[in-house]
């Protein structure tokens, strides 16, 4: 099927959102984007994209200019919170013949994206009120008062999506994981090109370095840990816990972990992409990889079908298998942290590096 004059709106102008629409828009299709955020917002610190995120971003055209400004990860290391070693990795290893592993400011790769998507026209500042299926189009109202058609919708708005709540009802797919996480910036020029990870009882403290003397930071524990200090909750933990929090930057941001998981993600000619169709837990750091990777394959399924009700057939059939692995790696490291803290520690220190290797290898080849 050929795009020219095939009408799309892209629902949020995230990771996924921007994706979709400059494949869509190289397609041929007439794109167009709603984003709530009245400007360019950037939620998250940092990000880290393993090889398979990198690999996605080069098909899409933009590999060379996201690692202009990304730092490349060279090794992944797991420590108990005392700092005693249980896992290293490099990380080329896993990664071979695939892409290099980077890591860099969320807003600098939002940047990225945004200028691959220049051709597309954004509505910032505007939501979406209401999607009808009629025979042959999507009728949607905005905020501001418009009403259109299109071929195709696409809901890229996040964990929270309103489009996911629109078709398939509130709170539809969402779930927690039971852990409450805080990501910051913070200047600490300890550590070289290296993830790095400390594991407590129920609690995680992650540091990836993104540059100019900067980690990002990661740490979570149970879902009670908002009224618990970060000190607090990582007490005991080894250095450089103290002094990467000594250096912690303004802009915090915390919450529950959460999921998104359902048995479709379409309704009439709207889907789904990217987090609102299938957030996991963040340990698998596979976010923006599946978000990439659903705007190629989607892409590439609207070329191949006769229609696009069949192109989003094909589109589920293919991305299903992929995001559902991703989201079961996540469930299995996520009870691995429930284990007695000597069994956990033996496991990773045994098997830790077969178990890695493992959780990525369907993820090497194309999706």
């Amino acid at each position: 099927m050929r795009g020219d004059g095939v009408r799309v709106l892209v629902v949020g102008a995230g990771i996924a959102g921007l994706a979709a629409a400059r494949t869509l828009r190289a397609w041929g299709a007439d794109v167009e984007i709603v984003e709530r955020s009245g400007a360019a917002r950037v939620d998250g610190a940092g990000i880290y994209l393993p090889g398979n995120a990198v690999r996605a971003l080069d098909d899409l055209g933009l590999g060379e200019r996201v690692a202009a400004r990304a730092l490349e990860i060279r090794r992944q290391r797991v420590s108990d919170h005392r700092g005693r070693s249980l896992m290293d990795i490099a990380v080329a290893d896993v990664w071979h013949g695939v892409g290099p592993c980077l890591a860099m400011h969320r807003a600098d790769l939002h940047q990225v994206l945004l200028a691959g998507a220049k051709d597309v026209p954004i509505h910032w500042g505007r939501t979406v009120e209401s999607i009808v299926d009629a025979d042959d189009e999507v009728r949607v109202t905005l905020s501001d008062g418009t009403r259109r058609g299109f071929d195709l919708v696409l809901g890229a708005d996040g964990v929270h999506s309103a489009v996911r709540g629109m078709i398939f009802g509130d709170g539809a797919g969402i779930r927690p994981t039971g852990h409450y996480a805080r990501r910051f910036l913070a200047r600490w020029s300890g550590s070289g090109p290296v993830w790095s990870v400390m594991v407590g009882r129920g609690s995680a403290f992650l540091t990836i370095p993104i540059g100019d003397g900067l980690v990002y930071v990661y740490c979570d524990g149970p879902l009670d840990a908002p009224r618990v200090p970060p000190r607090e909750l990582l007490a005991g933990f080894a250095e450089p816990v103290g002094a990467v929090l000594d250096g912690a930057e303004e802009g915090m941001q915390s919450g529950p972990v959460e999921e998104v998981s359902l048995p479709r993600w379409s309704r009439g000619l709207t889907l789904l992409i990217g987090d609102a169709a299938h957030a996991t837990s963040p340990n698998m750091a596979e976010g923006a990889a599946m978000a990439v990777e659903d705007a190629l394959v989607l892409a590439d399924c609207l070329a191949a079908a006769g229609t696009i009700a069949d192109a989003l057939r094909a589109f589920e059939e293919r991305r299903r298998p992929r995001t559902e692995w991703v989201r079961a790696q996540t469930h299995r490291r996520d009870r691995s942290r429930s284990l007695p803290t000597p069994v956990r520690n033996l496991v990773l220190g045994r098997l830790g590096v077969k178990l890695f290797h493992a959780s990525y290898k369907p993820l090497q080849g194309r999706p």
